[in-house]
């Protein structure tokens, strides 16, 4: 087992990243009161609830639950009401703690949850995706979507800590594999050329799921969030970097109906936008764009999206939370494994750079 720690003072909390965990170990310093709600959903319930229920009540704990369905859909407002529901009906009250035990939308849910009920309660994260322990579970960023735009309500909730099991990897389905490794690829390519040329090295016993090579994986990809987490925790500045491809990708998922494309897919093509507008202003070569799309297709992800009104595809682009004072702000590289923020940028440069990576 793996350990690191998100350095935010007082509330500095760890990450394990192993096989095989022991959660009632692991767990038990990090849980304060004596309620704990489990969030899940339909797929992993079955999977892993009962494991972390055994544990809990092994430690005296009293446990409800709440399984929402699966689902990047159903990440709004009524679904969370259910998880409210759910703690009022329960009786539970300030000191309880709220355990995600799902990918990235159980774990925004219930981390919103968390921060909302009662003013704030207590947080734990165990993802079961590799997209989620990779980024969304680390660093405290909860909500969920409005029709208008994806993660527009949400809050700053940082966990107790956070538990990535590789063994959980096993169940998850080839396409969420994928999606989580575009998260990993985003890493390299903001911040770390050497990680880049090591997912070169190793992307095919990634993709067919080396167990070592996965919890290496996790492990590099959560010290660079941590990293810049502890250095701006409410994306203030340097944390914008971890939107590379997002801002791209966050128009694809809108327009085409959340769910349809896997939120790690439709940043793959972002990151090949983001490149290919990178390329345009000079910034990269040629090469470093097919090289940027080489590794994405290895990954098993797509490169190109299909046909989107310009005009709707700019609509939901304004709505991005990086706007500011009215200006779009993107993340682009200035070369592979340096990112940066900016709003100097061309506009028409950016729209030649979204149709040129569309399809049909």
């Amino acid at each position: 087992m793996q350990t690191l720690h998100v350095e935010l003072g007082e509330r500095r909390y760890p990450i394990f990243i192993g096989s095989q965990l022991d959660p009632k170990q692991l767990l038990e310093p990090y849980i304060h009161g004596q309620q704990v709600m489990i969030v899940s959903n339909e797929t992993v319930a079955p999977l892993y609830l009962s494991h972390y229920q055994e544990a809990l009540k092994s430690l005296g704990k009293t446990i409800a639950t709440c399984i929402l369905p699966d689902g990047e859909k159903y990440k709004d407002i009524q679904h969370l009401n259910l998880i409210f529901d759910a703690l009022l009906e329960a009786g539970f009250n300030r000191d309880c703690t709220v355990l995600a035990l799902g990918g990235g939308v159980i774990g925004d849910m219930a981390g919103f949850a968390s921060a909302c009920f009662q003013r704030g309660v207590y947080f734990i994260q165990v993802p079961t995706t590799l997209l989620s322990q990779v980024d969304s579970s680390v660093g405290g960023k909860t909500g969920i979507n409005h029709p208008l735009g994806k993660n527009m309500l949400g809050a700053f909730q940082q966990p107790q800590v956070v538990l990535a099991d590789m063994a959980q990897l096993n169940t998850l389905p080839d396409r969420e594999l994928s999606a989580g490794l575009s998260e990993v690829i985003k890493y390299a390519l903001l911040g770390d050329a050497e990680f880049l040329v090591w997912l070169e090295q190793n992307m095919d016993g990634l993709v067919g799921r080396d167990a070592d090579l996965l919890a290496e994986a996790v492990y590099r990809s959560c010290a660079h969030k941590a990293r810049i987490v502890a250095n701006d925790e409410k994306e203030q500045g340097e944390r914008a970097l971890l939107n590379l491809g997002h801002t791209f990708g966050h128009a694809i998922e809108s327009y085409l109906g959340y769910g349809t494309w896997l939120h790690g897919e439709a940043v793959a093509t972002g990151m090949v936008m983001a490149a290919d507008l990178s390329q345009r202003l000079g910034w990269i070569s040629s090469d470093d764009v097919e090289r940027t799309k080489k590794i994405i297709k290895r990954a098993n992800l797509p490169i190109s999206c299909p046909k989107i009104p310009l005009d709707e595809f700019l609509g939901y682009m304004a709505h991005d939370k990086k706007v500011l004072n009215g200006q779009l702000r993107l993340v682009l590289l200035k070369q592979l494994g340096q990112a940066v923020i900016t709003k100097d940028f061309d506009v028409e440069l950016m729209k030649q750079a979204i149709l040129a990576n569309q399809h049909g």
